[in-house]
């Protein structure tokens, strides 16, 4: 396999990529060099910490470290899912259960089929990929049902007023959210091969190994991210949609004005 080095002096030099990033932000005044700054800054760090605690854990080779790894990424996973539902009610709560409900499930069918084994070389990372996965699916959900419920709040006023259960009221809104959190995965696949060389694939080619089998375990992968975001997508919606209405049945205004 080919060795690859990758040393302090070649990051620092890597470095001018995150110059170019500055330089058109402040010949556009985009005012965006703070925030380049920090998230640099932050990556750099939490990805030295995140390094060798998993270089810890792998050392370590503990069912009960691996599993405190799942649960502090699936929980951070939530909880940054849920600020991005900010308003609704009990969105974290709901993020939490979609998030491990799907990353479980898929963990557990990878586990089961072979495909991956039950050490935390391979459980933490693809856990961290399905978790973040999910994360950015059940943010652009609570982002639809937010905007769609505030367009649309007549429409679904008339169909309670005509009678309708709150679910068939939002159907409509339900059905939207859910594809707008696994439009993004679904895109992605079209384009596999095509445009994008995915993260994995590409990593296993440049550690030297063999191209389809690196194919494969995209093709796995791929199959791994579209039913985990098909899981968290569905839990988020099918719940948080009822937080906008109270116990009457009625539309909350104080989130849809």
């Amino acid at each position: 396999m080919t060795n690859l080095t990758v040393s302090n002096s070649t990051l620092a030099l890597g470095f001018v990529l995150v110059l170019v990033a500055l330089v058109i932000g402040y010949i556009e005044k985009l005012h965006i060099d703070k925030a380049i700054f920090i998230g640099v800054i932050r990556a750099i760090i939490q990805l030295a910490i995140v390094g060798y605690i998993l270089k810890f854990v792998i050392k370590t080779n503990d069912i009960w470290l691996t599993l405190a790894c799942f649960i502090i990424i699936v929980v951070n996973a939530s909880w940054n899912a849920g600020k991005r539902g900010n308003g609704i009610p009990k969105a974290f709560l709901i993020s939490l259960l979609a998030i491990a409900v799907g990353t479980t499930f898929t963990l557990v069918i990878l586990v089961w089929t072979g495909s991956i084994k039950f050490i935390p070389e391979q459980i933490v990372p693809v856990t961290g990929m399905i978790a973040s996965n999910i994360m950015v699916a059940i943010g652009l959900c609570y982002r639809n049902m937010m905007q769609t419920f505030t367009d649309r709040h007549q429409q679904v006023l008339e169909k309670l007023a005509l009678g309708a259960d709150i679910k068939l009221a939002s159907l409509d809104i339900l059905r939207d959210s859910i594809k707008s959190g696994m439009q993004p995965t679904i895109d992605s696949i079209k384009t596999l091969g095509l445009v994008s060389l995915p993260g994995m694939m590409s990593g296993l080619i440049f550690a030297g190994v063999d191209p389809v089998k690196a194919i494969k375990y995209q093709i796995m992968i791929t199959f791994m991210l579209l039913g985990s975001t098909s899981i968290g997508s569905i839990i988020s919606c099918y719940l948080g949609y009822k937080q906008f209405f109270n116990e009457r049945k009625q539309l909350r205004n104080e989130l849809i004005s």
